[in-house]
């Protein structure tokens, strides 16, 4: 979707300040948000698109006052609350200090033991598949990226959709994401790294040396 948080190639936001030696944790809560999320999400009531989508609802004044995990906080306490395994009521509550009805969702299926979040971070949670489909394009091969303005979540970012590139590698089958958060359905499809000219994204005064490469699945990619 369209919104705040596809923030590449925008002017006015000023530079990147990078943190040298940067912790993985800025503070324990951010720790305990990271744990809550992953947790959450291993009954497998939502994949790792939908926990996306749920993050880029966050209002866009909010989203650019807050920090990356308030951003995780929030996409999780939306789908909590949209499965009715916690009530906004509830959360209200805990924020303000005080005691409030608990709710009894029916039981979300696995549960996730302390025992086995070594295990489960190992394992990471890539969204490569083993199918047999032919891919659309091959290394070399001239392509445009489509100019879409889809509602819900996509990987296509603005900058890029409309710009020409070339294709670089083919990394493989992978669940495509804008249907995956959707429940729609895997869809899987080829995910090829295309590099885009830094003229052909920024425009003439861009080092014509320069290009990126962006990671795009077959139904963002028309050939040029």
């Amino acid at each position: 979707m369209n919104g705040v948080h596809d923030m590449g190639g925008m002017h006015g936001m000023g530079p990147i300040v990078r943190e040298k030696n940067e912790p993985v944790f800025h503070a324990e809560w951010e720790r305990r948000a990271f744990a809550l999320t992953l947790a959450a999400a291993y009954p497998g009531q939502w994949n790792t698109d939908m926990s996306r989508q749920a993050r880029e609802q966050m209002p866009p004044a909010e989203y650019l006052a807050t920090t990356y995990y308030e951003h995780w906080l929030f996409g999780l306490e939306r789908l909590l609350a949209e499965r009715a395994l916690v009530t906004p009521d509830e959360v209200e509550a805990r924020l303000a200090g005080r005691a409030a009805p608990v709710t009894k969702p029916e039981p979300a299926g696995r549960v996730l033991a302390a025992a086995d979040v070594g295990k489960v971070l190992r394992k990471g949670g890539s969204a490569r598949v083993h199918e047999d489909v032919p891919p659309r394009f091959k290394p070399g091969d001239r392509v445009v990226a489509r100019n879409i303005n889809p509602r819900g979540h996509t990987r296509l970012p603005r900058y890029a959709r409309g710009r020409h590139g070339v294709i670089d590698r083919d990394h493989g089958v992978f669940v495509f994401p804008d249907t995956h958060a959707a429940g729609l359905g895997a869809r899987p499809q080829h995910v090829y790294s295309v590099r885009f000219g830094a003229r052909e994204l920024w425009g003439p005064e861009a080092s014509a040396r320069d290009g990126v490469y962006i990671d795009l699945w077959d139904d963002y990619l028309d050939r040029a």
